[in-house]
């Protein structure tokens, strides 16, 4: 099942998403479902808030950029219930996009380097040290999790001349159907 992908202003992009266990309903669906949306978008990392759930989960797939990092060429994985518990002190400026902001893309500065702990989508535990385009694609989902965008993380100058601009898109409404649980 190919989800549709929330877009700026639905409250569930701003909630701090809850921890999820082995009893999850169809957990591995999820992921596989979250793969599939992830594709037909384009894109190399989707939440779970990104489609209309609030829980600890993001997916990540750096495939598309194999051919130039082929490091990256079989890198897609799914993370449960993450915790970044170290950052490098150095940084980069990437360019970013969201699939919830689309047609946006802003450069934000983002450790090189993380820890982070997880769970796999067997639930098995990892503690593992990301760098590069891994780490900073991680960093952007990751922020999903806690209700943090992409724009959260511009100057505040930048932020608000950002969100004058997606208002006036948007007439102040978001198109959205979805229900936390």
């Amino acid at each position: 099942m190919i989800y549709p992908i929330v877009v700026f202003g639905a409250p569930v992009l701003r909630e701090k998403c809850r921890e999820i266990g082995p009893d999850y309903p169809e957990v591995k669906k999820l992921i596989e479902d979250m793969f599939l949306t992830l594709e037909e978008a384009e894109g190399v990392g989707l939440a779970a808030p990104q489609i209309g759930k609030s829980i600890r989960l993001f997916i990540v797939d750096c495939t598309p950029w194999g051919e130039d990092h082929p490091e990256l060429a079989d890198y897609r994985r799914a993370f449960i219930n993450p915790e970044i518990y170290e950052v490098s002190e150095e940084t980069k400026l990437y360019e970013e996009g969201c699939l919830s902001l689309p047609g946006l893309h802003e450069s934000v500065r983002r450790s090189l380097a993380i820890r982070m702990r997880y769970l796999d989508e067997n639930f098995e535990p990892h503690d593992e040290e990301f760098t590069g385009l891994p780490a900073w694609v991680i960093q952007h989902e990751y922020d999903h999790l806690e209700g943090v965008v992409f724009t959260d993380r511009l100057s505040p100058l930048r932020r608000n001349l950002i969100k004058s601009k997606l208002m006036s898109l948007t007439k102040g409404r978001y198109k959205c159907s979805y229900k936390t649980k």
